[in-house]
């Protein structure tokens, strides 16, 4: 362990951090760069954790977390992250004696409701969204989840539309504070968008055959159902039988790629629909910058349980000055607004859908105006520090 002068006073905990990519990581890591000097991060072992934990400002510890497939992989991970974080939480505290306990997600939370009680120390949960549905499938762990949340100094939301479902579910008194996610550019290698070369848009649509005076779609996520890629694909026969010459892309992988093949080949969009696989966040930047539009029309999936809690993705997009087109659910209203920095839709309505993209389409001064309200939003940021007032 290190010793420091300088003891930091808040402990982030999260079984999930870079150098693992996702929306949580980004959170959290944005959040320990605000105060630096103050927080030191507990967190799982992960592939290539000690070259990135030496390359921060901040103390990095971690829990050894093992790679177990199978079927009761997930169960078994989540134990040792209850574990890990339960017992190296209570040996920190011995070393830095730090004042605040900062948990990243609503996961885990057994372990913290049994800190509150060990540690003389307050402690604060961040909520994103998904981590909320899980305690609600039980009502045990509703229960234990309901009293961690009574016993913690403050609840802090990634959105308005996370605190709403928060208290539509939990009967609590606990403060709860609205901290929106941030758009942080070192993660592309830059500071502003003019940093990269103009020529990279031209760069990425030779790679994948698309003429320059193409309208771009872009999408950047994991392939899975709820983020309604099928949707924006069936938008496109329409706007193509109207005459505009547009063309989408994927950014991202999962489960669902065969199927989003699939539907495009029997669409015949086989050359209309670029999937682009997995792309570094330090080459995403090219992408966002190619498109003229981004779009995620996501829904909520009830079979795979899960909701869009805010969208970090839709901040990226207007950081670069594109429109976006998105739907009318969950948190994304927090990061979209209606005719500000893009155009909301309902994601069970086709006709919207095409209404949207044919009206962004055709009109670049809206593509524009759109894009550059996107960039000044982009900007926006809710210090953290701001829970201790």
């Amino acid at each position: 362990m290190k010793n420091s002068t300088n003891l930091p006073k808040i402990l982030v905990i999260s079984r999930t951090f870079f150098p693992k990519e996702g929306g949580i990581e980004e959170y959290v890591y944005n959040r320990c760069l605000q105060d630096p000097q103050q927080v030191i991060v507990l967190a799982s072992s992960y592939p290539g954790d000690k070259a990135f934990d030496q390359e921060q400002t901040f103390a990095v510890y971690r829990w050894f977390l093992p790679v177990i497939p199978g079927k009761f992989g997930g169960l078994i991970k989540q134990i040792f992250n209850m574990i890990g974080s339960f017992f190296m939480a209570i040996r920190l505290y011995f070393h830095y004696r730090y004042n605040y306990i900062e948990w990243g997600h609503g996961y885990d939370f057994p372990s913290l409701l049994l800190l509150t009680y060990l540690l003389p120390v307050k402690c604060f949960i961040y909520l994103h969204g998904d981590d909320l549905l899980c305690p609600l499938k039980n009502p045990v762990f509703r229960f234990l989840f309901s009293l961690t949340l009574k016993r913690l100094s403050g609840i802090v939301c990634n959105s308005s539309f996370t605190c709403d479902y928060l208290k539509q579910n939990f009967d609590i008194n606990t403060p709860t504070y609205i901290i929106n996610p941030t758009v942080r550019p070192q993660k592309f290698g830059i500071q502003i968008p003019e940093d990269i070369h103009p020529e990279v848009r031209s760069q990425v649509l030779q790679k994948y055959g698309i003429p320059e005076s193409a309208i771009v779609i872009l999408s950047v996520g994991r392939l899975v159902t709820r983020k309604g890629f099928d949707r924006i694909i069936k938008s496109l026969p329409q706007l193509l039988a109207e005459g505009i010459d547009v063309h989408y892309l994927i950014a991202g992988r999962g489960a669902m790629e065969s199927e989003l093949r699939f539907l495009s080949q029997s669409l015949g969009l086989e050359n209309r629909v670029h999937f682009a696989g997995y792309i570094p966040d330090i080459e995403l930047a090219k992408y966002y910058l190619a498109c003229d539009i981004f779009a995620m029309i996501t829904f909520f999936d009830t079979q795979d349980a899960s909701i869009e809690g805010f969208g970090i993705v839709y901040r990226e997009a207007g950081f670069f000055g594109k429109p976006v087109v998105a739907a009318r659910i969950g948190g994304v209203v927090d990061a979209v607004y209606h005719e500000e920095n893009g155009l909301l839709v309902d994601s069970n309505s086709p006709d919207e859908i095409v209404n949207a993209f044919r009206q962004l389409c055709q009109d670049s001064q809206l593509r524009a105006k759109l894009g550059e309200k996107g960039r000044e939003i982009a900007k926006e940021k809710t210090p953290h520090s701001s829970i201790y007032k």
